[in-house]
């Protein structure tokens, strides 16, 4: 599953999956324990594609951080706990992502950062791949060859009107 359809919802703990959406707000189901709740449009609602981590150059997708905590992890959970303390935070950070923006990117962001990979991880939803990216398979659709039914057949396809029968 993509992290298109993952949320975090403000003021509750943990992830959800969104399950549909209703002209209120939406359905989502907790990954921690399965419950669904209806969630009205008025709460803080971000899909974690669209967040991305402060570098000293551009915004990183959180897509791309999880990968290089994979790599790092070699796909298993983090090797340090999301409630450990801020330096021991701050250090697997800076091994993860070494050009991250210390002084927009707090703490409790990368606590954040942490549990949702775990999260992801424990239930299974750890695939980081982009979305986007394109196969090396050229998908170019097969051309029908045949005319359409309102199509004209072309000259050199019907005998010119000039010429006539010869008797």
């Amino acid at each position: 599953m993509s992290l298109n359809k993952i949320l975090s919802i403000g003021g509750k703990p943990g992830l959800y999956r969104l399950i549909t959406q209703t002209r209120t707000g939406l359905v989502a189901q907790a990954l921690i324990d399965g419950k669904k709740i209806s969630v009205p449009i008025a709460n803080n609602i971000s899909v974690l594609s669209e967040i991305a981590i402060y570098t000293l150059e551009e915004e990183l997708p959180l897509r791309e951080v999880f990968q290089k905590i994979s790599e790092k992890e070699k796909g298993g959970k983090t090797s340090v706990a999301p409630k450990a303390d801020k330096l021991a935070l701050e250090e697997y950070f800076f091994e993860v992502l070494p050009d991250y923006d210390e002084d927009r990117v707090y703490p409790s962001d990368i606590k954040k950062v942490i549990q949702w990979y775990n999260l992801l991880v424990e239930h299974d939803l750890a695939d980081f791949s982009d979305p986007d990216a394109t196969s090396d398979v050229d998908e170019t659709p097969a051309v029908d060859e045949t005319p359409a039914a309102d199509e004209t057949p072309t000259a050199d396809e019907t005998p010119a009107a000039d010429e006539t029968p010869k008797e």
